[in-house]
């Protein structure tokens, strides 16, 4: 199968580029007071407009979106890593952050993109899972995006207070975004160079052209916009955000604070590093990856891969069946909006829930847990459509390798997770624990009595009140999302499971 993306990663596999050090590359942090202020917009256009100057440049996303990262993706060529000081240690941290700037041909900058507002984190009395956090352990200097709609003076005050609410965080540069004319930026910039002493670097004006189409888990993924929009649209709708940035931002300057980032120590014990054996062939693991399951942490390839799996993509929409694989992923995304053509390509559902029955490990999270079921209802009365995912009223069927009803509504569940495992199985050993997230507009109904879940969770929202991982055989569906460098036995335990299945079958 073809990836369907504009054709500029450097590879969907893992390679490493020895005698880059990441600790010294220029880095820089895109930061708010909030969401919705524009700093996803506004580091996409800084992304392009260095890739433009020729710049390798490494994308990060704090926290566990997916959507985000996928702009970045297309807009670097390189992909894009999740950062998150919860389900990640320090060294997991720089771990990440050094494996993706060494990744392929090294990175030349690093820009990490902020979640929601600076200091919003899992807790209120500490920085546990913000955006401040990881600019500390990265030692990174932020760039700060107001959304400076209907204010001036009180620009400077927003500056002052989280410039110094924690003096450990590095606020070098401000831009000011939504602008309404040249008096309104004047009197914003003078004041807070004034009583901050920050430069702004930046003036954006009010302007349609930056906004991106929005989706019930928030931006609509790139690889949909591409589809949507035709190749030539979705790179006139880049180009254009391009354009507005390069304009409005000082270029110069921003790599000048990029470049004034101090220099980071290496982890130790790197996760990246090649499992014993993984050299010998080992089994080849099929992801799935379309318009409607793209929600990957790329970190988890890797792993995969270097726990010694061949990685093979396919398409449930497209392709008429499975290829030859020993293992299946399939991923978070949004089978519901796909739903027609997931149920119309009936081959590709009968072949996946033949290799289930036939034992295959087959792992799915969320919109894959979906996916397996045996049916998606959408558009359901009194469940609302939530933003404008449109969906009809209508029910479609699924795979089936699942028991279970998927209904599309109004439940809303954003969250982590805290999970065991209540008995031995693709994920892991028996008694292993994780820290995971979920977040999802969906319920499943009609579990049978007799269902068996994998998963009790400790902290979130289950499949069944605290039952997560519900089981079929070697099949496991779960609307918990696992990161593998927070559980570090995911990639390892998989690859052992479908090397299982591998020799079991050349056995017959």
């Amino acid at each position: 199968m073809d990836i369907p993306n504009s054709g500029v990663i450097e590879s969907m596999s893992y390679s490493k580029q020895s005698g880059i050090e990441a600790g010294s590359i220029p880095r820089v942090l895109i930061s708010a007071d909030r969401s919705s202020s524009g700093k996803t917009t506004i580091s996409m256009g800084l992304m392009a407009a260095l890739v433009s100057r020729g710049y390798k440049v490494q994308s990060f996303k704090v926290a566990l979106d997916y959507i985000d990262p996928s702009y970045h993706t297309e807009i670097t060529g390189r992909f894009c890593r999740n950062l998150d000081g919860y389900l990640m240690d320090d060294d997991g941290i720089l771990d990440v952050y050094s494996h993706a700037c060494e990744t392929g041909d090294g990175a030349d900058i690093a820009i990490i993109e902020g979640v929601r507002g600076l200091y919003e984190g899992f807790e209120s009395l500490s920085d546990l899972g913000s955006t401040a956090q990881i600019a500390k352990i990265l030692k990174c200097p932020v760039v700060f995006v107001i959304n400076a709609r209907s204010i001036t003076r009180s620009s400077a005050a927003l500056i002052s207070g989280y410039k110094n609410f924690d003096p450990d965080v590095e606020i070098a540069g401000v831009v000011l975004n939504n602008i309404g004319g040249r008096r309104h930026a004047e009197k914003a910039k003078e004041a807070i160079e004034y009583y901050t002493g920050v430069p702004v670097i930046g003036i954006i004006p009010r302007d349609p052209a930056m906004q991106i189409s929005m989706r019930h888990l928030g931006l609509m993924p790139a690889l949909e916009g591409r589809r949507r929009l035709g190749d030539g649209g979705f790179e006139d709708r880049l180009r254009g955000i391009e354009e507005i940035i390069t304009k409005g931002i000082d270029v110069d300057r921003f790599l000048e604070i990029a470049r004034s980032a101090k220099p980071l120590k290496s982890s130790e014990n790197s996760i990246f590093s090649p499992a014993a054996g993984a050299g010998s062939p080992g089994p080849r693991i099929g992801i799935a990856l379309d318009e409607a399951f793209n929600f990957y942490y790329h970190d988890n390839i890797d792993l995969l891969e270097l726990a010694g799996a061949e990685i093979v993509y396919f398409s449930p929409i497209k392709d008429p069946g499975l290829p030859d694989v020993d293992g299946l992923y399939i991923g978070g995304g949004y089978p519901e909006l796909f739903a027609a053509e997931l149920e119309a390509n009936e081959s590709m559902r009968m072949s996946i829930k033949e290799a289930s029955a036939a034992g295959m490990p087959i792992y799915a999270e969320c919109g894959g847990l979906m996916y397996l079921t045996e049916k998606i209802s959408t558009g359901v009365p009194g469940k609302g459509t939530y933003h404008d995912a449109s969906m009809p009223e209508s029910t479609y069927s699924m795979v089936g390798a699942l028991p279970g009803h998927t209904i599309m509504g109004q439940t809303r569940v954003v969250s982590y997770n805290i999970g065991t495992l209540d008995r031995d199985c693709l994920l892991g050993k028996e008694g292993n624990s994780f820290k995971g997230h979920e977040f999802h507009h969906s319920e499943i109904r009609e579990i049978p009595d007799d269902a068996e879940f994998a998963i009790t969770l400790s902290r979130g929202t289950g499949i069944k009140g605290d039952q997560d991982g519900l089981i079929v055989g070697n099949t496991l569906g779960s609307y918990a999302h696992l990161h593998g460098v927070s559980y570090r036995e995911l990639a390892g335990s998989f690859v052992e499971a479908a090397r299982k299945f591998r020799a079991s079958r050349a056995s017959r």
